[in-house]
């Protein structure tokens, strides 16, 4: 995967309602996730919550999930490459409220708002990439619901 397609995956996952080419969508690239999996882990580590191991096993847990789901959703199927590199990019808003919760605390009404306006970007970010590379037409709400308990969960490690 070039720099600009990095690029493309990058801020498809950021703007859910841009324009998206289908043929990014299949290149599978580990290195954009990963890092973003640590930088998740490192804002948390800088509040003080050790949860490494949580990210990757439910993160894993997560893709699996949504590998087997998205198979049978889908006539042409997806590898499991794409569903990393898809869920990874799309956790980026979620690596944002972890670094907003270094400098505020996300208990409050505030923070529980935050925590729901990011949940809804991060699942409609997903979904959006994933009906569009799976050509599913009007399947959207039912590839977002479960993106969106995915990142409920990573919510949920954030705000606890």
């Amino acid at each position: 995967m070039g720099r600009a397609s990095l690029v493309e995956a990058t801020l498809s996952a950021l703007n859910p309602f841009r324009q998206t080419d289908a043929e990014i969508l299949q290149d599978t690239d580990l290195a954009g996730p990963l890092c973003f999996c640590l930088a998740f882990g490192a804002f948390l580590l800088l509040t003080g919550k050790l949860h490494f191991g949580y990210i990757y096993g439910i993160g894993m847990m997560g893709c699996v999930a949504m590998y087997f789901l998205l198979n049978l959703m889908s006539m042409q199927g997806v590898s499991m490459g794409v569903v990393v590199s898809v869920l990874g990019y799309c956790l980026l808003p979620m690596v944002v409220l972890s670094g907003v919760s270094i400098v505020l605390s996300l208990q409050g009404t505030v923070g529980m708002l935050l925590a729901g306006l990011t949940i809804l970007w991060c699942s409609l970010s997903a979904s959006k990439l994933f009906v569009t590379a799976l050509v599913m037409d009007h399947q959207q709400p039912l590839v977002g619901y479960p993106c969106a308990l995915l990142y409920g969960v990573f919510a949920l490690l954030t705000i606890f």
